[in-house]
């Protein structure tokens, strides 16, 4: 049954007629009910928010909910909400079908229960910075049109002794009422492996709290992604949590083409060194490339320059590769 604090925040809810409010508190009340074994009662209280919610709200299926943390994660969570596309995420093969893969398990999950199966609805991001990582969580949320949580570990990980855990079931509990796309970047932080030399006793409980959270039934489907530079200091126990693990790599030399193909538009000059291009974007990530092309873009711009060159295309990589460097050394 629904808590004296559920009861109040539900009938608040009513009376300042925030539907939306109201019927996350329901789902709320919903996902403790099945907590507790009593699965008919929870199924009969999603049964009538669905209901409530397609009546209401004809759109819904395509618009983005306009939700928000629940006062007590604000510090913990922040939303928002993307319009990013795959398509505007460079991908290799692999990582781009296997994204898609998990977007029509999404799209499709009514089917999926409909005959038993649970869609896909944990993932796991690994690979170095700067790859695509946040920005595949971003376009997973614009795809389905649905809101992006981001859960901030600095903030969630405190020094004070079950606080951490405390709020951790918070975020779980929110993942069960609202339906997202929750994503915990830099994800080693809060999985490092229990057995792990120097680990104090209160990470080892956080890690076997979230271990537990990842097993509990996503009756929202819920999107959740773990993302990390260092996988080989994860639990082992993370990996078998999560349906689908991407590796995500440094671009190809045909990638690094299509990506500053995709970022420059018209503004490339007629005759184009692509080949140079790729050679100087080699071992760079993404977001070196990306960054040193806008800075191209933005000295074109204020030169009044209508056209850019492939040199100075290529001369702005080799200095990205050169604050790499000299970075790495320091």
């Amino acid at each position: 049954m629904a808590t004296a604090k559920q009861m109040i925040a539900l009938i608040k809810g009513h009376v300042l007629k925030d539907e939306e409010q109201f019927l996350s508190l329901a789902l709320q009340v919903a996902a403790s009910e099945a907590r507790q074994g009593r699965q008919e009662t929870a199924d009969e209280i999603k049964k009538l928010v669905d209901k409530a919610r397609s009546g209401s709200h004809p759109a819904s299926a395509t618009a983005i909910p306009m939700v928000r943390p629940r006062a007590d994660l604000e510090d913990v969570v922040t939303a928002s909400y993307p319009k990013t596309k795959l398509s505007d995420v460079v991908l290799g093969p692999a990582v781009a079908d296997r994204l898609a893969r998990l977007i029509r398990h999404q799209k499709q999950r009514k089917l999926l229960r409909d005959h038993g199966k649970r869609p896909m609805t944990h993932v796991l991001l690994v690979g170095p910075p700067g790859t695509g990582k946040s920005l595949s969580a971003s376009a997973i949320a614009g795809e389905l049109h649905l809101p992006l949580f981001r859960i901030r570990l600095d903030t969630l990980i405190t020094r004070y002794l079950g606080d951490t855990a405390s709020k951790l079931r918070l975020v779980f509990d929110q993942v069960h009422a609202v339906r997202g796309v929750y994503f915990f970047d830099e994800f080693d932080a809060l999985g490092t492996q229990r057995n792990q030399a120097g680990e104090i006793g209160e990470m080892r409980r956080v890690l076997n709290s979230f271990l537990q959270f990842l097993e509990e039934e996503n009756g929202t489907d819920s999107v959740i992604i773990g993302a990390t530079n260092h996988p080989e200091l994860l639990d082992r126990a993370l990996f078998r949590r999560f349906g689908d693990v991407l590796r995500y790599v440094l671009p190809s030399d045909d990638e690094v083409v299509v990506l500053v193909q995709s970022l420059l538009d018209r503004r490339k000059s007629k005759s184009f060194d692509w080949e140079g291009i790729a050679k100087a974007g080699r071992g760079l990530s993404q977001a070196d490339i990306v960054a040193a092309t806008d800075d191209v873009l933005k000295d074109a711009i204020l030169d009044g320059t209508a056209e850019v060159s492939a040199a100075s295309i290529i001369n702005a990589l080799e200095m990205r590769r050169t604050s790499r460097d000299t970075a790495s050394q320091l």
